[in-house]
């Protein structure tokens, strides 16, 4: 199923060296999704269809095999597609098992977005307000009685792997990484689930320009960062937090071809 033999077999019998490369058609019309509804598997086969005129390649997706779950996936955020197409790729390629990945409450506004969101059991945040103003009357609608952090926590703790932007926002720097939210970090000291980070890069995007929403993307996966045994627990340490955050937004960089600094002022919030 992906470009890279003749033959259809699945990329999680094949070696993990392999890179994922835009799959054929019929490949992404035959795939086996263990999704439960009908609209669902057809839904990630649209957005697939649609990821191939954007999506490069994927490196390392071995490292997301549902075998592997529970991980927390941490991604550089610089473009709206890359939060729909990435995840989206994600999914097919592991069966239809999710990653329930954290979005802010105001995209499930959007017609079609909101649908997406909801099949994929996203974890929605509303700690933004919505443009224009008006819309933050529908807020209490996305509203859950538990914290995004809370219900983070727990998917781990059942074995379910979650998906976070530490950015917290897009971030068209083709350089420099945000400083980040620690959400990630704490999660992961507080569960013992390593860090999947992610780097996601824009090969043909013109040196120093702003990325674009359309720019193509290449995404590399790196392996798994195990959280320091004597860090983990259940009330992790704002220094240890705050240590581990650093390492992991320092691989993403890495993996994304930019740079990340820490942070010069406090982050109070310490939402995902």
């Amino acid at each position: 199923m992906l470009r890279l033999h003749a033959d259809t077999e699945p990329m999680s019998h094949r070696a993990s060296s392999e890179i994922w490369q835009p799959p054929a058609l019929r490949n992404v019309l035959g795939w086996p999704l263990d999704l439960g509804q009908r609209s669902s598997r057809w839904l990630i086969r649209a957005l697939t269809l649609l990821a191939r005129q954007q999506v490069l390649s994927i490196n390392g997706l071995h490292h997301v095999q549902s075998a592997h779950d529970p991980f927390i996936l941490a991604l550089n955020h610089s473009t709206r597609n890359e939060a729909v197409l990435v995840p989206a790729l994600l999914i097919l390629y592991r069966g239809g098992q999710l990653i329930h990945f954290l979005a802010d409450w105001n995209y499930r506004l959007i017609p079609g977005i909101g649908l997406i969101y909801s099949r994929a059991e996203t974890v929605t945040v509303t700690r933004k307000p919505a443009r224009p103003r008006i819309l933050n009357a529908l807020k209490p609608l996305y509203r859950d009685p538990l914290s995004a952090l809370e219900r983070s926590r727990a998917h781990l703790r059942a074995g379910r792997s979650i998906g976070i932007f530490p950015e917290g926002t897009i971030n068209r720097d083709p350089h420099r990484l945000l400083p980040g939210r620690r959400g990630a970090a704490r999660l992961s000291l507080e569960t013992g689930a390593p860090v999947l980070p992610v780097g996601i890069r824009f090969p043909r995007a013109r040196p120093g320009e702003p990325i674009n929403d359309r720019a193509a993307i290449a995404v590399e996966i790196g392996a798994p960062l195990l959280p320091p045994r004597e860090a983990v627990g259940t009330v992790a340490p704002l220094a240890a937090v705050r240590a581990w955050h650093a390492v992991v937004m320092t691989e993403i960089g890495r993996l994304s071809h930019k740079t990340w600094a820490p942070p010069t002022w406090e982050i109070h919030h310490e939402q995902p």
